[in-house]
């Protein structure tokens, strides 16, 4: 099934669907290639680094760089490439980078894996320790920094600010389809 396919929220919930490109722990970067309809490895991260929980995007949504919205997915144990993940949204990433020339927002959302079996004490951003969100940010920093692109996380959101994110990427895809 195309990711596309699938809706941007949970049914009957406020929980949203995350599609994993790649697993905490992996140097592998993947990315669903839609002409071929499979998950392709994109590039790998050097030694030493890996992504620090699993990260994919929430289908029917479009950013502002034109690519799916990006979620960072909080959770206990690493899933696989193309697994959907239903999550709840802690907040949000405030990010910028240029991209042909030109900078554009490129925002990361945080959520945490969450089912209706299996729920989160994390309710926000701020329920993070702050070692550890000050890490997510230097991961996201030295990762664009190693492809030698301009990127610089220019604030953090609360849950809300998340949320208005989303509504403004499904908005869009919605506009595009």
């Amino acid at each position: 099934m195309n990711p596309d396919e699938l809706p941007a929220r949970e049914r009957g919930s406020r929980r949203i669907h995350v599609v994993i490109d790649t697993p905490a722990g992996s140097r592998n970067k993947y990315k669903y290639d839609r002409a071929l309809g499979v998950f392709r490895v994109s590039r790998i991260l050097p030694a030493g680094s890996v992504f620090p929980y699993d990260f994919g995007s929430i289908p029917q949504t479009r950013a502002p760089d034109g690519d799916p919205l990006d979620v960072l997915v909080l959770g206990a144990a690493p899933s696989f490439p193309g697994c959907v993940v239903t999550a709840r949204l802690l907040g949000v990433l405030h990010a910028e980078q240029v991209e042909a020339g030109r900078r554009v927002r490129n925002d990361r959302l945080i959520a945490v894996a969450e089912t209706p079996v299996n729920r989160s004490r994390l309710k926000e951003l701020q329920s993070l320790q702050p070692d550890e969100l000050r890490d997510i940010e230097h991961f996201f920093e030295s990762y664009n920094r190693r492809q030698r692109r301009w990127f610089r996380i220019a604030g953090r959101g609360n849950r809300r600010a998340a949320e208005l994110a989303l509504a403004r990427a499904m908005r869009a895809f919605a506009r595009r389809s």
